[in-house]
Parts: structure tokens; C-alpha cells; sequence
């Protein structure tokens, strides 16, 4: 098997702007057999699809124990890099958020999404509480001698609808951008954001890779010429496969 340094390093290297990391968002074992069988190059949980697939409610209503069992057995499961979708860092300090990247890598995580607003509500955390969150996830990260991945989501731009978008907003989401990658984030995560201009304009003045999420069937090669380095699908696969499962079920009613 391959180690959780040499996993973490080559996920590293696969983020390159206009050559985009495809990432099929995964939710159990399973999932992640066959989203690697398929070709992938590395793996991504998506916390709505662990949630909704097991009973919860996405927002930290997973509890942290199942999460982290849960991503144990779909490392155990892959030999490919996994990176795992921590929502806020289940924590209401940073020195909590420090500890569950500890546990993150203790069941062998290579990297996390760590998002900067409130789980209960959804509103944006001030930018300078989200620096010392990533901080602290960055310093535990650099204790355990991994280089891990902290993917910083911001949600700048799922605060209003895709019709306000505007450049005040690239703005807004730059000044973050350039505060999280000081903090010691690796990537830059803008769920949300569609408008092909305005994505262009954040990839060209973004301090790291940024990562957009897409909807099922969105062509890819638009984005790569923006300049993404990594594209996530998000919810998107497990909404796929449990329609899948239904129409199965009312054909298999009709035989």
C-alpha cells in the first residue's frame, strides 16, 4: 500500500491551473471502489452524500466519530489519495478544529475541505476567525510531517444568488483567498460560483488553486481554460445513483 506521505504528496501535484483534478465525490467504501475502478486519481468525500446516506443531516449533524470511521474504511478501502470533507472543522475554537484534523489524519486523510462559515446557520465566520481555524489546522498538519491539503472553502458566493454575482464579490472572496493561503491553506474552494467571466478573474489574481463545483454534465474544458485547477461534483453522485436505484425499482414493479 501506498504510504499516507507519498498519497499526500502526489495529491499535491495534481492541482494544476487549466489542467483540472476531476473529483467524483464519494460517500462510503463502496463508492469509492467504484469511482477508483473507474480511473480516478484521487478521492473526495462530500459531506452531504456521508450525511444523507447514513440517516443525518448535513451541517455537523453527522457525528464526528461516525465521520471519521467512515473515512478510516474508505482509506482502507483504496490504495488512491483521500481527502475528506470536514464542513466547518467540527469545532467551535480552532484548537478544536486542530483536533479534528489530527483525527482526519489519523484515519488517513491526505487533505480536507474546511469551509468558513457557521454550520448551524450558514453565515460567513469573520475572516480573521477563519485564519486562526486554518492555522491551527495547518500547525497540526505540520506536527504529524504529512503535507496535507487544507482546501479552504469560502461561501461568499452561495450568501446570495448566482444573479448578484458580481466582481465586488471576487473581490470579497480575493482578500480571503490571500489571508487563508498566509494562514497556510493549499487550495481555494468556491462552491457556488458559475459565471465563466467572473471565475477567470478569481483564477488569474487567486494566491492558490481554485476549486470550482459543477452540476451534472457541465462541460469541464470551459473551466479548464479559466484556469481551475480542481473540480468537485459535489452532492451530485449520490443524488445520481440513488435516482438510478429508484428507476430500477419501478422498472423491476412492472416486469
Amino acid at each position: 500500500m501506498t504510504s499516507q506521505l507519498q498519497k499526500a504528496k502526489s495529491f499535491r501535484k495534481l492541482h494544476v491551473p487549466s489542467e483540472p483534478l476531476i473529483l467524483f465525490n464519494i460517500w462510503d467504501p463502496g463508492s469509492a471502489t467504484a469511482v477508483g475502478e473507474a480511473g480516478a486519481k484521487a478521492l473526495a468525500t462530500s459531506s452531504w452524500a456521508v450525511s444523507e446516506s447514513n440517516g443525518y443531516t448535513d451541517g455537523e449533524h453527522t457525528p464526528l466519530s461516525f465521520v471519521m470511521e467512515n473515512l478510516r474504511r474508505i482509506v482502507e478501502a483504496t490504495d488512491l489519495p483521500v481527502t475528506v470533507d470536514l464542513e466547518s472543522g467540527y469545532g467551535d475554537t480552532p484548537k478544536k478544529v486542530g483536533e479534528t484534523i489530527g483525527l482526519a489524519l489519523k484515519a488517513g486523510a491526505i487533505g480536507c475541505n474546511l469551509e468558513d462559515s457557521f454550520p448551524e446557520n450558514g453565515s460567513l465566520r469573520k475572516t480573521a476567525q477563519q485564519v486562526d481555524r486554518i492555522r491551527q489546522a495547518r500547525q497540526r498538519a505540520d506536527e504529524a510531517n504529512v503535507p496535507f491539503f487544507i482546501n479552504a472553502r469560502t461561501d461568499v458566493f452561495i450568501q446570495v444568488s448566482q444573479k448578484e454575482h458580481n466582481g465586488a464579490l471576487v473581490a470579497q472572496a480575493l482578500e480571503r483567498a490571500h489571508a487563508y493561503a498566509e494562514a497556510g491553506a493549499d487550495g481555494f474552494f468556491v462552491p457556488g460560483l458559475a459565471d465563466l467571466a467572473l471565475i477567470a478573474n478569481l483564477t488569474k489574481a487567486s494566491p492558490l488553486p481554485v476549486n470550482i463545483m459543477v452540476s451534472e454534465d457541465e462541460p469541464l474544458s470551459a473551466l479548464a481554460k479559466r484556469g481551475v485547477a480542481r473540480v468537485s461534483c459535489g452532492a451530485d453522485p449520490y443524488i445520481v445513483t440513488m435516482k438510478a436505484l429508484q428507476e430500477a425499482t419501478r422498472k423491476a414493479k412492472l416486469r
